[in-house]
């Protein structure tokens, strides 16, 4: 029979300092161990199944000297019983991740996983698209999902309507949907396959990103035809189809639209500024507002629980899809952002507006003769006077070929 070691006291444990085991007494086998580092904790040292194992206690001095002596007869009274303490604890945890798995969202994993990727983000605002895009594209659909039962299908029904018409954007997206799954496996939130991978997985369902990405042209409507499909347009119901018509009057992003705020537009002014953060460019961009524009703001209901212009039905802005499905519905060779085109190419053949008036009015700012007007004035007045016209020429369809001077007047 091994032999019991003196049974210390607590002012006696709380000495042992020296890096090592320290046979403490009062239960055969239970040991203080210390670390070179300082730290301690309890163990109790005793045969499992014919094997000699050491069992983790806790902490001390969280774990007390007179705690640990009862933990460790515990674990023996089960150990005499056939179970195994370890094994035991071990499913605890797992059914206890099991159920925390069945709580925790898809939202709830990304934030997480976000925050726990901080530091490694190159700059702020590469850590706030990395956030937004999932907020924006994979939330609607994913976002109350628990992430342990995110399969396959969920992640199609996100990436699908957009990975042929935004492709880089789809592509971005998937790869961090798959490292929300990776972070919530790792974790110990779910098991089994990551249903984002590429390789052997999605690469076996949609097309390849590179060859996309090299016939992907904003398909668009000749710009003679855009009046006659407005016209069709404002006979459509929902905010999607509003948030679309707002895009054709002021030739905006898609994204710059479905996230636009009551607080970004002055309606006295007509004048729409977009904050720095959401531009591409990463510069404010101020929007002259036709009257038709206006009208259309005006007519928008308010929905107070909601800060956006275009809110959607379950809150919040609306999805890329929302307005992709639109022009799908209506069956028109176009998307919402080849609007832009069609505005381009109105303003280059049918005005004798300078080609940088309409390039800021696309906020395209990439060439000598932009950039010099843009830190000039913006050419607002000018800008102003073109979206008038625009509108106009959207109200009236107007006689292909025509060509409309700057101050209105039309040359033959």
């Amino acid at each position: 029979m091994p032999k019991l070691a003196r049974e210390l006291s607590a002012t006696e444990v709380r000495r042992k300092t020296r890096p090592g085991v320290h046979a403490v007494g009062g239960v055969s086998g239970l040991l203080l161990n210390v670390a070179a580092g300082g730290s301690r904790s309890w163990i109790l040292r005793t045969m499992v199944g014919g094997r000699r194992r050491d069992i983790g206690l806790g902490g001390f001095p969280d774990v007390t000297l007179k705690d640990a002596r009862t933990r460790a007869r515990e674990a023996k009274d089960q150990i005499r019983k056939g179970i195994d303490p370890v094994a035991e604890r071990k499913a605890a945890r797992a059914a206890l991740m099991t159920d925390r798995a069945k709580e925790l969202t898809f939202a709830e994993a990304a934030r997480q996983c976000h925050a726990a990727k901080a530091a490694g983000f190159g700059n702020p605002k590469h850590r706030k698209d990395w956030i937004s895009s999932l907020e924006r594209y994979a939330f609607p659909d994913l976002g109350k999902l628990p992430i342990g039962d995110i399969e396959l299908p969920h992640v199609l029904k996100v990436l699908e309507p957009m990975w042929t018409e935004r492709t880089e954007t789809a592509t971005r997206v998937r790869q961090r949907i798959e490292a929300v799954i990776t972070w919530a496996t790792v974790s110990g939130y779910r098991t089994g396959e990551n249903p984002a991978r590429w390789a052997g997985n999605l690469k076996e369902v949609l097309p390849p990103p590179s060859k996309l990405a090299r016939v992907n042209h904003f398909a668009a409507l000749p710009w003679q035809d855009v009046p006659a499909f407005l016209v069709d347009l404002k006979q459509r119901e929902g905010m999607g189809a509003r948030a679309l018509e707002f895009i054709i009057y002021t030739a905006a992003r898609s994204a710059e639209v479905r996230l636009a705020t009551r607080d970004e537009i002055d309606l006295k002014a007509r004048l729409w500024t977009i904050p720095a953060e959401r531009m591409k460019a990463g510069k404010a961009h101020r929007v002259p507002l036709s009257p038709a524009a206006v009208a259309l703001l005006k007519a928008l209901p308010v929905f107070h629980d909601s800060p956006y212009l275009f809110t959607a039905p379950r809150g919040g802005p609306l999805s890329d899809m929302s307005i992709n499905s639109v022009t799908r519905r209506m069956k028109v060779p176009a998307v919402p952002h080849g609007f832009r085109s069609s505005f381009k190419d109105w303003s280059r053949t049918s005005t004798s507006y300078a080609d940088e008036v309409s390039e800021l009015a696309l906020a395209h700012v990439n060439s000598d003769a932009t950039r010099a007007a843009y830190a000039r004035d913006e050419l607002l007045p000018q800008r102003g006077r073109l979206m008038n016209e625009w509108a106009r020429f959207l109200g009236k369809p107007a006689r292909a070929g025509s060509v409309t001077s700057i101050r209105g007047r039309k040359r033959g």
